[in-house]
C-alpha cells in the first residue's frame, strides 16, 4: 500500500531522476519537474532525461578506483543510473563510458513509467511548500537560484565547466594514429602522436585562439576536474603534455616509444562513429576550435560533428546550508542534491540523488533522514559536504581521501612494521566500504541490498562482500 504523500523534485538530470526513482521505490508519490523541452539550456540539445552533456564517462571502474566503489554501492541498492549506465555502456578500458542517448533513453522510460512518479514540464521558479528536493543540476535557472539563495541566507556561486569536441571516425587518419590504452591495459582509445615540432605548432595556436570572454557580472571560476584545454595552456607550455596530452604507457607501433605529447579520443557511440577528445573540454569558439582540433596530428582532416561548449554551473557553498543527510539546515524539509549540492560529476550528482531521495521519502514516512557509514564512499562524499572549510569552498569528486584511512598496521614477527601500498590498500577500502555501506542499507535503511558483481573479475563475488576489518 503506498502512502497518500507525496514528494516534489526539481530536474530531471541525472540527481533528479536518481531522486525520484529512490523516492518512489519506497512506495512514496512523487512529482518530477523539468523545464525542458519547454525551457532550454546553452548546454543541452533534447528534452530527454539524465542528459549528458560533457564526457559520456561515469568514472573508472574497479575496486583500486574510489568511482568504481560509488558506482559498487549504487549498484548494491539498484540505483537507477548506474543501472542504465551498465546496460548502455561501451567499451573504455577500465572506464564506464556509456552511449549517451540510450543511456537519456533508458532513465527517461524508467522515470515516466514508473506508476508512482508524475512528471511535470515547464520552470519552477521558486522552491515548493512541502518536502523537496532541489536537484535542478548546474544550469539552474536565475529565478530558482535566487530563490534557493534566499531560503539558505548563502550567497550563490558559479563556475564555468565546458565540454569536448566530438569527431566523426571516419575523418580521422588511421594512418597516423593508432588504436592502444595505456601500457596495453585496452584498445579502447585512439592516439594521436605529436613530434616536440608539432606539439609546439599546436600550442602556439591554442595559446592564439579567442577563448570564452565573460559577461561583467560573470566571474569565472573552473573546476580542477573540467579545466579547458585553453587554461591548461595557460600554466605553461608543458602543462598540458604533463596532464591530457600525457604520452605515458603509449608506445607508438612506429617507433617503439612514446610520442612527445598524445592526443586521445574515447568512442561516444555504440556503432563507433563519433570519439571525442579526452580531456579537451574548451570555450574555444568554433572558428579557432575547429583550426586548433585539426593541428592534432590525424586530424587533419576532422570532421567535428559537436563542438565543445562552455557554460555556467550553479551551485552552493555546501558546508555553510547542507547536513550530511543532504537536507537544508534553515528548512530540513528541502533536500539538495548533484551539482548544486556542491559535487562534481556525474556519479557523484547521482549518488546523491539517490541519498536525498532516499532521505525525502524516509520524511514522508515519518522516518528519520540517515546518513552512509564513513567508510562508504557516498558516506565520505556528503560528509565532506557538511564539513568542509567553507572558505572558498569548491565542487568535489570522489576519491580515497574522503574515508577514513586503514589502521595502522602492526609489527609482524620480526618486530618489523610493513606498510601496504596503495595498490594493496586500495582493495581493502573497497572491500570495507561496500561491506560497510550494504550492511547499512539492509539494516538501517530496511532497504533490498544485493551484492554486486566484482568489476573485470577481478576477484570473486564472495570475496568482494565478506568483511575484511574486523
Amino acid at each position: 500500500m503506498t502512502t497518500p504523500f507525496y514528494i516534489t523534485v526539481i530536474g530531471a538530470g541525472l540527481a533528479g531522476s536518481e531522486a525520484a526513482l529512490a523516492a518512489a521505490s519506497q512506495g512514496v508519490r512523487v512529482r518530477l519537474h523539468e523545464m525542458r523541452p519547454v525551457k532550454m539550456t546553452p548546454a543541452h540539445r533534447s528534452g530527454g532525461f539524465a542528459e549528458l552533456v560533457c564526457s559520456n564517462s561515469l568514472g573508472g571502474e574497479g575496486e583500486r578506483q574510489s568511482k568504481g566503489l560509488l558506482q559498487a554501492e549504487l549498484r548494491s541498492v539498484g540505483g537507477g543510473i548506474v543501472t542504465a549506465a551498465d546496460a548502455s555502456k561501451l567499451p573504455a578500458g577500465n572506464a564506464l563510458a556509456v552511449e549517451r542517448d540510450e543511456f537519456s533513453a533508458r532513465v527517461t522510460k524508467a522515470v515516466r513509467e514508473h506508476p508512482l512518479i508524475e512528471v511535470v514540464e515547464g520552470e519552477v521558479e521558486a522552491v515548493p511548500e512541502g518536502i523537496a528536493v532541489i536537484a535542478s543540476g548546474p544550469l539552474t535557472s536565475d529565478a530558482l537560484a535566487a530563490d534557493v539563495a534566499r531560503l539558505t541566507g548563502s550567497e550563490r556561486l558559479s563556475f564555468y565547466d565546458a565540454a569536448a569536441p566530438v569527431i566523426d571516425f571516419s575523418s580521422i587518419d588511421m594512418d597516423v594514429c593508432w588504436r592502444a590504452g595505456r601500457y596495453d591495459q585496452s584498445a579502447d582509445y585512439i592516439n594521436c602522436p605529436f613530434t616536440k615540432d608539432e606539439y609546439l605548432a599546436f600550442f602556439g595556436a591554442l595559446e592564439q585562439a579567442r577563448a570564452h570572454t565573460p559577461h561583467d557580472w560573470e566571474k569565472l571560476e573552473f573546476f580542477e576536474g573540467c579545466m579547458p584545454i585553453e587554461e591548461i595552456a595557460r600554466r605553461g607550455v608543458d602543462t598540458p603534455r604533463f596532464g591530457p596530452m600525457s604520452p605515458k604507457g603509449l608506445d607508438d607501433p612506429r617507433t617503439g616509444r612514446w610520442p612527445y605529447a598524445v592526443a586521445q579520443l574515447r568512442q561516444e557511440d555504440r556503432e563507433g562513429r563519433l570519439w571525442s577528445l579526452v580531456g579537451f573540454q574548451t570555450g574555444l569558439k568554433w572558428g579557432d576550435q575547429k583550426a586548433v582540433v585539426q593541428l592534432i596530428p590525424g586530424l587533419k582532416d576532422a570532421e567535428i560533428v559537436r563542438y565543445g561548449v562552455m557554460h555556467r554551473n550553479t551551485y552552493l557553498n555546501a558546508p555553510q546550508v547542507l547536513d550530511s543527510t543532504l537536507q537544508l539546515r534553515a528548512d530540513p524539509q528541502k533536500f539538495v542534491a548533484g551539482v548544486l549540492a556542491g559535487t562534481e560529476g556525474y556519479l557523484e550528482s547521482a549518488a546523491t540523488g539517490w541519498l536525498a531521495g532516499t532521505n525525502a521519502a524516509r520524511l514522508a514516512l515519518g522516518l528519520t533522514p540517515l546518513t552512509p557509514p564513513a567508510e562508504s564512499m557516498l558516506g565520505g562524499l556528503v560528509r565532506y559536504l557538511a564539513s568542509a572549510n567553507p572558505k572558498n569552498f569548491q565542487p568535489m569528486n570522489v576519491n580515497w581521501a574522503l574515508v577514513p584511512e586503514l589502521p595502522a598496521p602492526q609489527p609482524g614477527p620480526n618486530g618489523k612494521v610493513r606498510k601496504l601500498g596503495k595498490q594493496e590498500k586500495r582493495p581493502i577500502l573497497f572491500r570495507r566500504g561496500l561491506n560497510a555501506f550494504m550492511a547499512w542499507a539492509g539494516e538501517e535503511a530496511g532497504l533490498q541490498v544485493t551484492p554486486p558483481p566484482v568489476p573485470h573479475g577481478e576477484e570473486s563475488a564472495e570475496a568482494q562482500v565478506q568483511p575484511v576489518l574486523r
